[in-house]
């Protein structure tokens, strides 16, 4: 993902002169291309990530497409007042890119784990929240959200196996993507953790289940009419993210739910409301805070076979 959006950027840096990048003191290997290709178009403002988003406001405000970058919670819990104070109130177009997202840094320990960045800037009014689940997504996402008004929220992750150029569709923000198609469940998804729940979607039709996998990448504004689709044409859905399930994707597609009604099943799989106090890779904390593929299935099989 990281990479995609790299590159990504570089291509729109080529046509754009308007169009900046700006970083707290990291990212060095990956924008050393970037850098050397436009110099004038990059600025680090070093191990100062409040000052960074007053900047990018300052420059936004002046006519500049603006990207911040830093890793997970840096480059928002940090700042989180400037976010809101002065990018967000003031409705210019910035792009506060965090690479890390979830449990992509799990050995640094729980202050390098981002699992409540998606519920706090849902929270945020006029925020586009973005978490792409792979690298074609992640290189959409940047250039759609450059062109959007407004600010907005990139969580990236550094890499994951999942491709789904192929398989979902053209990419718009604001509207999901159905990356397979299923009757008996819907497991909505955002970010890389969007990979666990296509394994469980095998192992659920290996024992005779047909499954609905969506890549609900914009978690605000919500793709209601997809939501309201699940709950019509599937027994039900299993919501599955790398942050709290408080306020993040399964708080925003049950807000849905409470608005449609539904008589099918809903289940939030995620964080549950405690901090990752844990350390270890991405794989093993996925699994100690069961929001794996065999949890997933687990979750998925138990709601189904009750719903028969």
């Amino acid at each position: 993902m990281r990479d995609s959006f790299v590159a990504q950027l570089l291509e729109m840096a080529e046509q754009d002169d308007r169009l900046i990048l700006l970083t707290g003191d990291l990212g060095f290997g990956i924008f050393d291309e970037f850098t050397k290709r436009f110099p004038k178009q990059f600025l680090n403002v070093g191990v100062s990530e409040q000052n960074m988003i007053g900047v990018a406001t300052g420059l936004a405000l002046e006519g500049w497409t603006v990207f911040s970058y830093s890793i997970g919670n840096f480059g928002m819990l940090r700042c989180l007042e400037q976010i809101r104070n002065d990018a967000a109130y003031h409705d210019v177009n910035v792009t506060v890119v965090t690479s890390g997202g979830g449990f992509t840094y799990g050995g640094l320990g729980m202050s390098h784990h981002a699992t409540e960045d998606i519920s706090i800037l849902r929270a945020l009014p006029g925020v586009t929240v973005v978490v792409p689940c792979d690298a074609y997504e992640s290189r959409h996402a940047t250039r759609e959200l450059a062109s959007l008004s407004g600010v907005g929220y990139l969580r990236i992750e550094k890499n994951t196996p999942l491709s789904t150029e192929m398989t979902g569709g053209e990419f718009n923000v604001g509207k999901a993507r159905r990356i397979r198609e299923g009757k008996d469940v819907s497991l909505i998804c955002t970010g890389g953790i969007t990979n666990e729940a296509m394994l469980a979607a095998d192992q659920l039709e290996k024992v005779g289940y047909s499954v609905r996998v969506v890549s609900m990448h914009t978690v605000k504004p919500i793709d209601s009419d997809e939501v309201r689709d699940c709950l019509e044409n599937t027994g039900g859905i299993v919501t599955i993210e790398e942050n709290n399930i408080v306020g993040g994707l399964g708080g925003a597609v049950a807000e849905v739910i409470a608005e449609v009604g539904s008589n099918g099943f809903f289940k939030r799989m995620g964080m549950h409301d405690v901090y990752s106090s844990v350390v270890g890779s991405q794989e093993y904390l996925r699994e100690y805070y069961k929001m794996d593929a065999p949890a997933i299935y687990k979750t998925a099989l138990g709601l189904i076979q009750r719903n028969d």
